[in-house]
């Protein structure tokens, strides 16, 4: 993670020189001369970081590089702070502080000194990496011929209806050649089900070839296994060229059908370097891919987990054998095969653990008891190297945002959105010239999964990422890997663990606490390093106001602090100095106000506010703070008039849930950023939407009887998602108040959102729309048609008790994919179905929950 530190501290050098100038006056060259060693340390770790070799040799500077970029980022906030404290105070009292000065010259001496242990390091670690690499490049590794992996057939578990899938894939199909993905995590089983296969269709292909590719490998090793498996003699190829070698196999395959596998695939390169030697032959020919990355290729087949019955059917089979477990283990063995998680490589892992013990109830409890620790066990195990080598694959940046998700709990649904915010203000993510720094975040976290290291729990109603969860092996990966790497320490109290003395405390960076967050902070720590503060608890802690001021006094240049799972009575000034914090998300049972001192978190760009208060009144004005992207609250927000006079406009990118009270005409020409609104109230005087050209989502929440528009009243036309509730408008004035509304994707018509027993949609069209929710409401009869809806996707129907019917020539909307009923009448279920029967869309889905529909 240097690389990582390095880069976060020389972004922020970079921000300061070009937007504090005047509070880093007297650093000035002491921060340009910093900024310049930063900047050839990067570019050597970057270079370095090219050749693995040289990763065990780094390792021996990067504790202390780490140790010193962080010394000099301390010592740097520290004095913004004073820096900051002194210009007030100038502005106020007009008093020249002697004693600021004296702590700025005493900066600059402590920057220059780290500054030049910084080259120390580099040029030592340069002499190092430069004895290492004295060694013969020439040299070429034996080549390792593959044939297809031997597994004995009482491994193979709950693979039956994937293999069928991929046989008919394989068997069925164009003439042409087809490439075939089977995409899952390490340890899901992809070259065992593949393994299955390839003995499965062994009568329908001439030529059957297994090709073992992984990390490391050579295109001249690859096309050498490939002519070993049909001639089973490469000597006389040695000193043939890599083209003509690919001329020998496309030679020897053209005449027939064949079927190749690539077992371990790792980069789209590797499969461009196999695929100039494979012809496409006209004869139905396959070739058949394992991969932790799900976009080398078209229609990937995304593996399953297990079953929790088939893991403890996989268990029985290796602990076992042909006997038959006892019955006083069966429920214990059950509960193991649970924490498994569905990964067969796991429950191998596991049943290794049973079976080198008794079979007894007391050992077989001890196993459950430590199951994470025997799926990963020792850095020589298996389940490590697995995960190891698809976390080293990974780029600097994306490996610290794959390992960061091991802050939260093990199990959790993680939150997408959160996690955007969190990789943010850690630094983890750059703006580019071509993408937001959100969009950048968004293209990591669908890498991640792609690449199999993050699971997708849940999808927002377009199909993005909502939520995910990282398997528990792999979360046990990134806890251990990231204490290693200084990443985040995660401090929970147990039988085998204290808390961390202070001594310790300063070699930390990142805090993750669980439940025992009380406990730790009375022992009153200190840490002038740490950078975030994340508590995780599974329980609401309510916390006192002077167990909450050791926070900020023990931690003072926070950037991150996450206490959601904490209940505070309100925030103390104490929090208003910590002005280093780029993400706060708090819990209250009392906060009310929001007060004035919140602007003087002039770094801070997401706040989260929960509170069990109807309605937070914020007194500062966040639309001036200039580094503010988003605001989240659960109560109706009203923001307060400013008598700021500016052109500027606010970095607001997010804004819910305000009032609509708070929209004066000075909001809106401020907040010309917003993508994101979330109002409550009452809108009917509302009429600046329009000016929002940005928004691209919006929810409304309604709440004083019925919605009387306004002949004004427009909506953005850049609105990509619509959400209302409680407006009560008249089904007839859906063309008016959505008629400009060309981009919208997504229209959500929660609880009494529209009224009326008659919907008729003559020849008004939803040109764009992928995603049509109704839920409680009163409509009876829907008159429309494909023409209406030419891009739906999915339509969702909840609470609809009075709905005879949905219309029969939704049949005919060709990307119509899922249709989903839930609480609907019988009739509605039965014209769905007709649906169903008559969809010209290939794949469609109609999911009706309860299953069979009793609501007449």
């Amino acid at each position: 993670m240097a690389d990582t530190t390095v880069e976060f501290v020389l972004n922020k050098l970079t921000e300061q020189l070009r937007d504090s100038a005047d509070l880093i006056a007297s650093i000035e060259d002491e921060l340009t001369c910093l900024l310049s060693e930063l900047d050839h340390l990067r570019a050597f770790l970057i270079e370095a970081n090219r050749n693995r070799r040289g990763s065990e040799i780094l390792k021996h500077f990067v504790k202390e590089l780490n140790r010193q970029v962080n010394k000099a980022e301390n010592s740097i906030d520290k004095f913004m702070i004073e820096a900051k404290l002194n210009k007030e105070k100038r502005s106020i009292f007009k008093i020249f502080d002697l004693c600021y000065v004296v702590k700025g010259k005493r900066c600059g001496v402590e920057i220059r000194l780290i500054m030049e242990k910084l080259k120390e390091i580099r040029k030592d670690a340069a002499y190092g990496l430069s004895m290492s690499f004295q060694y013969d490049d020439s040299k070429q590794t034996a080549l390792q011929l593959t044939r297809a992996p031997v597994i004995e057939e009482d491994d193979v578990v709950g693979f039956d209806e994937e293999a069928n899938i991929i046989i008919n894939r394989l068997l069925g199909g164009s003439d042409d050649l087809e490439y075939i993905p089977i995409v899952g995590m390490p340890g899901l089983g992809k070259t065992t089900l593949a393994n299955k296969i390839f003995k499965k269709v062994s009568y329908e292909f001439f030529n059957q070839i297994w090709v073992y590719v992984s990390q490391s490998y050579t295109r001249r090793d690859l096309f050498l296994n490939i002519i070993n498996q049909f001639t089973r003699n490469t000597e006389q190829y040695q000193n043939v060229t890599d083209e003509a070698l690919g001329d020998v196999i496309r030679k020897h395959l053209s005449p027939e059908k064949y079927l190749i596998v690539l077992d371990d695939v790792w980069t789209l390169d590797a499969l461009e370097d196999v695929k100039i030697a494979l012809p496409n032959n006209m004869k139905r020919s396959r070739v058949l891919l394992t991969t932790r990355d799900g976009n080398l290729a078209k229609y990937p087949h995304h593996l399953k987990f297990l079953t929790d019955a088939e893991c403890w059917e996989l268990l029985q089979k290796k602990v076992f054998h042909k006997e038959i477990c006892p019955s006083d283990l069966k429920e214990l063995g059950k509960c193991i095969a649970q924490k498994c998680m569905g990964l067969p490589l796991a429950a191998l892992v596991i049943a290794g653990a049973l079976t080198g013990r008794g079979k007894t109830k007391s050992e077989w409890e001890r196993v459950h008891q430590g199951v994470s620790e025997h799926i990963i066990g020792s850095d020589i195990s298996m389940t490590k190297k697995l995960v190891q080598m698809s976390c080293d694959s990974l780029h600097v940046k994306l490996k610290a945002c794959f390992l960061y998700c091991g802050v939260f709990p093990r199990g959790s649904d993680i939150p997408a959105w959160k996690i955007i915010r969190l990789w943010i203000a850690e630094g983890f993510i750059r703006e580019t010239m071509q993408s937001t720094i959100e969009t950048v975040a968004e293209d990591y976290l669908n890498e991640l999964v792609s690449k199999s290291l993050l699971m997708v729990t849940q999808r927002t109603s377009n199909g993005q990422i909502k939520s995910f969860r990282v398997h528990d092996m792999l979360h046990e990966f990134c806890t251990l890997e990231a204490s290693e790497e200084n990443l985040f320490k995660e401090i929970k109290l147990g039988v085998k663990q204290s808390f961390p003395r202070n001594q310790e405390l300063a070699t930390f960076r990142r805090l993750s606490i669980d439940s025992s967050v009380q406990e730790f902070i009375s022992t009153k720590p200190y840490g002038e390093g740490i950078r975030s503060f994340l508590c995780f608890s599974s329980r609401k802690i309510k916390m006192s106001q002077d167990e909450l001021e050791t926070i900020p006094k023990s931690f003072p240049l926070l950037r991150v602090l996450d206490i959601e799972s904490i209940l505070i009575p309100r925030l103390q000034k104490q929090f208003f100095q910590l002005y280093h914090l780029r993400y706060i998300a708090i819990s209250s049972y009392s906060l009310k106000i929001l007060p004035k001192f919140m602007e003087d978190l002039w770094n801070l760009q997401t706040l989260i506010i929960s509170t069990q208060q109807e309605t937070l009144d914020i007194h500062a004005d966040i639309c001036n703070m200039p580094q503010l992207r988003h605001l989240h609250t659960n109560a109706s927000a009203e923001l307060h008039p400013s008598d700021i006079k500016t052109h500027n406009h606010s970095a607001l990118q997010t804004l819910s849930i305000i009032e609509p009270e708070s929209f004066t005409e000075n909001v809106f020409e401020r907040c010309q950023n917003l993508k994101k609104l979330g109002i409550r109230g009452d809108i009917t005087n509302l009429v600046g939407l329009y000016k929002l050209e940005y928004l691209e989502k919006l929810k409304i929440m309604y709440v004083a009887g019925r919605l009387h528009l306004r002949s004004e009243y427009l909506f953005p036309r850049r609105l990509k998602q619509l959400n209302l509730s409680g407006t009560m408008l008249d089904w007839n004035e859906m063309d008016r108040l959505l008629g400009n509304l060309e981009f919208l994707e997504v229209l959500k018509l929660k609880e009494n959102a529209f009224v009326g027993h008659y919907w008729e949609l003559k020849d008004y069209i939803f040109s764009c729309l992928k995603v049509l929710w109704i839920e409680k409401s009163e409509l009876v009869y829907w008159e429309a048609s494909d023409r209406n809806f030419p891009s739906l996707e999915r339509l969702v129907l909840c609470n609809l008790d009075k709905l005879e019917k949905v219309p029969i020539q939704f049949a005919e909307i060709s990307n119509l994919q899922m249709m989903e009923l839930e609480y609907t009448s019988r009739s509605t279920v039965k014209s769905a179905r007709e649906i169903q029967s008559c969809s010209v869309c290939t794949g469609f889905k109609l999911n009706i929950f309860p299953s069979d529909s009793i609501s007449d």
